[in-house]
């Protein structure tokens, strides 16, 4: 028997593709059918290896370069995406803004802010840039990925605690404004996931985020492109306004 096409004549733009869980989604959602738009900012190399590799595994994926941070820069994406793949009805939502890690007290305004806006604008400028057109269409999809952290903050974390908790409320109200119109809304929260996010963490910090958990185990990028895959599907036709934890368990609401 061969696996269903979840995704099958869809058209995706995946926001920070190039690596992680991005890039885990994009070779997931290509496997699935869908035609991928890879963004990055920087890491050009990154995303046309990917966009490659996909292509040779017999899918269909373009890189795109975008800061999502300047509508002007999304616009222009956007532009280019739909007179290469078509018209997008799927956005993953997943570029992330770097920050540093320290305690309030110690904390710059200028980092902070920096977060904040950063990660909210690029999740404006995107869903604006995207949602006219589905709109017209009366049918599209919109996945966040937030952070666990959004729910049950951590030391050092207070500027991305923030800036996740204010992308939660953006994509709340957007799915209750967007509704009525067949367009979904809803967010992924990852817990500790491997990637090069965290290569930094100390291998016994790791262990014990496994050990804490009731799976047992961190989580792969490849976890949280599972849980994106399902929101996006017509299986979750019924699902918008949810916040899902992909954490093994570590965050239970």
């Amino acid at each position: 028997m061969t696996t269903p096409m979840m995704l099958e004549g869809r058209t995706a733009l995946i926001t920070g593709g190039g690596r992680g869980i991005g890039a885990a989604t994009a070779r997931l959602f290509a496997k699935h059918g869908a035609k991928v738009a890879v963004n990055y900012h920087q890491n050009a190399k990154a995303a046309i290896a990917l966009a490659k590799s996909i292509d040779d595994e017999g899918g269909t994926a373009v890189p795109i370069q975008a800061d999502v941070r300047d509508a002007n820069s999304v616009a222009a994406m956007i532009k280019a995406v739909e007179s290469l793949l078509g018209p997008i009805d799927t956005l993953v939502s997943n570029a992330s803004i770097s920050f540093p890690m320290a305690p309030f007290t110690e904390y710059p305004w200028e980092a902070f802010e920096a977060k904040l806006v950063g990660e909210i604008k690029s999740a404006f400028n995107c869903c604006r840039a995207v949602v006219p057109g589905m709109i017209a269409r009366k049918k599209g999809c919109i996945i966040a990925v937030s952070s666990g952290l959004s729910r049950r903050p951590g030391p050092g974390f207070c500027a991305h605690t923030t800036a996740k908790s204010g992308l939660d409320g953006l994509m709340k109200s957007l799915a209750l404004e967007l509704g009525p119109m067949g367009i979904r809304v809803n967010v992924v929260a990852p817990g500790l996931t491997l990637t090069d996010a965290v290569a930094h963490m100390p291998e016994q910090m790791r262990q014990m985020s496994a050990k804490s958990t009731p799976l047992q185990r961190n989580a792969e990028a490849a976890d949280i492109a599972g849980a994106i895959l399902l929101l996006a599907s017509e299986e979750a036709r019924f699902l918008t306004g949810t916040y899902l934890p992909v954490s093994g368990g570590s965050l239970m609401l």
